[in-house]
């Protein structure tokens, strides 16, 4: 599995939609800070055809500390996820 890191994704991106490298890493910031606003407010992102942010709730748990083994309490946390939208058949 290939792994790009924003740079990367900037300049595959300005190429493709001819636009400077800095353009596009202008606009992948400007898309995550679009995502993280609406989902800060409760909310999700949706794009069709590829798949939906949005916020998922982890209820407060008991855990370990690894280096003691003492119980420890988790804090409840809400993390940013994302569902991949299904592939469509020959795709």
């Amino acid at each position: 599995m290939n792994r790009i890191n924003k740079g990367q994704l900037a300049e595959t991106m300005a190429e493709s939609a001819g636009i400077t490298k800095a353009e596009a890493g202008r606009a992948i910031d400007a898309f995550a800070r679009a995502v993280q606003e609406a989902t800060d407010q409760g909310g999700s992102v949706v794009l069709q055809g590829f798949g939906t942010f949005a916020p998922r709730h982890r209820a407060a748990r008991m855990g370990r500390n690894p280096a003691t083994g003492e119980a420890i309490e988790i804090a409840a946390s809400t993390t940013l996820g994302f569902k991949a939208a299904k592939r469509k058949a020959g795709a």
